[in-house]
């Protein structure tokens, strides 16, 4: 008797992490789960070794490690153009990011900084875990955050005039230099003369900086230009008291999102997710230089060696439709319905490493093409999951599912579901 044919798609059991600066009740109310008193700050879909999510593929031996799965058969679980392009391991890491209050001010480096401060700390022998290291690997971590409802960020650098302004509007001795020097000298010499003076050289004391909260507090008070992001900078000071961070923060431009828009991280963007419930996708790194607004190491001078001082706003991202071109198109494996309409809608980013897109099925089943590895997650409504051979997979709110290359496409149904798509890009 033949052995039974393996379905291309599992559910998956996926970590959450616990940070302090999570939601109590925002991944529980996604996810259906109880609450548990403690922040649940990120729920990580993927293969990461630190938190791998763990596949159930009902074959006897239980949920095991989606990282491990990988490493037994990187082919079969990834197929031969992923690991072609990129290794034996998945190249991206899917999040359900859920912030209370703001997240560190932090920079990633570009691939070549990366390889070459990953090769520096190895031969100084920093170990990977020490808490002064500051490359925990060789490879770049190019972002997407999509938010799920309002979400509020800080991204990239404002521009200089509007800076200058900002700071005149605050009043505060600390930065009123620095207004001027903004309005007189190029921003690429101010910007990191300025975070190597607050973070380094000087470091502003409790004092100056609750004078810096206090002025945030009265121009968010009373309205105008700078009243949304003094109210959003404040908010940070109150969460981070004594932090010079906070100068750094003031800085960037500031970020409100709806449903349904996104932000693209690329090399070198300093940003901070302040407040809100969104999906992220990621290169699958742990590269990380933090400028402010944390507890954790800051390496001043690799900060200012990999940060884009480039000034002006950031886009706003919207999906746009996919189309339906063959699944061997460059543009990555589609999903359409049974009419050949799409059905599906992608968010615009250069990274290699991954794509973001939403699903919306219609009454119709769409076919999803297996061509790379990719994760479904839902976040509303029901859908289901039907492969070529019968098997089915149900996913609520909140539900994923890896699916691994195949030959055979599979249907998606679920009138009234979303649900966005993690794969390669």
């Amino acid at each position: 008797m033949p052995a039974p044919t393996r379905p291309p798609f599992a559910p998956l059991a996926n970590p959450v992490r616990a940070y302090a600066w999570g939601s109590t009740t925002a991944i529980p109310a996604l996810t259906g789960r109880p609450t548990t008193g403690e922040p649940q700050a990120e729920l990580w879909m993927g293969a990461h070794p630190s938190a791998p999510s763990l596949r159930d593929d009902a074959g006897g031996a239980g949920p095991r490690p989606l990282d491990r799965l990988i490493a037994e058969d990187p082919e079969g679980e990834l197929g031969p153009d992923t690991v072609r392009r990129f290794g034996p391991r998945l190249p991206f890491l899917f999040k359900v990011l859920a912030a209370e209050r703001a997240l560190s001010l932090q920079v990633h480096p570009s691939r070549a900084r990366a390889e070459a401060g990953f090769a520096a700390e190895e031969a100084r022998g920093i170990p990977r875990d020490a808490p002064q290291r500051t490359f925990k690997d060789r490879d770049h971590k190019p972002e997407l955050i999509c938010a799920l409802g309002d979400f509020e960020a800080l991204c990239g650098f404002r521009p200089a005039s509007a800076t200058a302004g900002l700071l005149d509007a605050l009043g505060v001795p600390l930065l009123a230099p620095w207004a001027t020097a903004l309005r007189r000298r190029p921003a690429g010499e101010v910007l990191p003369a300025m975070l190597r003076h607050v973070l380094e050289d000087v470091r502003p004391g409790p004092a100056e900086l609750a004078g810096v909260a206090a002025a945030l507090r009265r121009v968010a008070a009373e309205g105008g230009p700078y009243a949304a992001a003094c109210a959003a900078y404040a908010r940070a000071a109150r969460d981070y008291p004594g932090d010079p961070g906070l100068v750094a923060a003031l800085l960037l431009n500031h970020v409100r999102l709806r449903a349904g828009q996104a932000l693209a991280l690329d090399a070198g963007v300093p940003h901070a997710y302040l407040h809100g419930l969104g999906v992220e996708l990621m290169a699958n790194s742990d590269n990380v230089l933090r400028c402010g607004l944390t507890a954790k190491h800051i390496d001043v001078a690799g900060l200012l060696v990999v940060t884009s001082f480039r000034t002006g706003e950031p886009p706003v991202l919207t999906a746009s439709p996919a189309g339906s071109p063959p699944a061997s198109s460059p543009d990555g494996p589609r999903a359409v319905d049974a009419a050949g309409a799409g059905i599906e809608e992608v968010f615009p980013s250069p990274a290699e490493e991954f794509r973001l897109s939403r699903l919306r099925p219609a009454a119709a089943p769409a076919r999803i093409d297996l061509a790379a590895p990719q994760i479904l997650l839902c976040t509303t409504g029901r859908a289901r999951l039907r492969s070529a051979a019968g098997h089915t997979l149900d996913l609520a709110p909140g539900g994923s599912a890896y699916l691994r290359p195949a030959g055979e496409p599979v249907l998606l149904t679920g009138t009234g579901a979303e649900l966005f798509r993690a794969t390669t890009g």
